[in-house]
């Protein structure tokens, strides 16, 4: 049987569902007020840790169902990891929104709870200080958006490579 199924479509689709879900979480947490406070950041990373395996379950399955039951480790993980990196693009995208139009002083914010929580914590001036200026350096960067794509497809990668080697059914399998 030849694969005359595209994986383009399905990666697309569900990148761009997982992008809408993470950004509809975190307007939700915005919209409760809790966008500072780490309960907010529970829920959303709550949110995203079932959405990062139910979306390349989601993609898999269809891919699964239009290429005749047949799935190889490869292209799961391709999918998987696709449908992550679409994603994140489209969240690191609202992300930049939000901070520029939708809440321009976000950052001044965060800084201004780090400060209150290092100082709480006993940390020197100094020590607060250099914290502060660490964090400013990838809040909001290419930099930071950087290391957040590939944190991200890491991620992806991993629970693709597992959610596919579960999922594989090849040709070759059912003879």
């Amino acid at each position: 049987m030849e694969n005359t199924v595209s994986t383009k479509s399905i990666i697309l689709n569900n990148g761009l569902y997982y992008g809408v879900v993470l950004i509809l979480s975190s307007l939700i947490v915005y919209a409760l007020g809790m966008h500072l406070d780490p309960t907010g950041g529970y829920i959303n990373f709550a949110i995203m840790a079932a959405a990062i395996i139910a979306f390349p379950i989601i993609g898999m399955s269809t891919f699964q169902k239009a290429n005749g039951g047949f799935l190889t480790w490869g292209q799961g993980v391709k999918i998987g990891v696709g449908i992550i990196i679409i994603g994140t693009l489209v969240s690191i995208v609202y992300q930049h929104l939000f901070t520029t139009f939708l809440e321009p002083e976000f950052y001044a914010q965060v800084e201004e709870v780090t400060r209150k929580g290092l100082m709480d914590a006993g940390l020197t001036e100094d020590q607060i200080e250099a914290q502060v200026e660490m964090q400013s350096k990838f809040q909001g960067t290419i930099i930071g958006d950087a290391i957040g794509l590939l944190f991200m497809a890491f991620v992806g990668f991993v629970v693709s490579a597992i959610i596919a080697a579960v999922k594989k059914k090849s040709e070759e399998e059912t003879y």
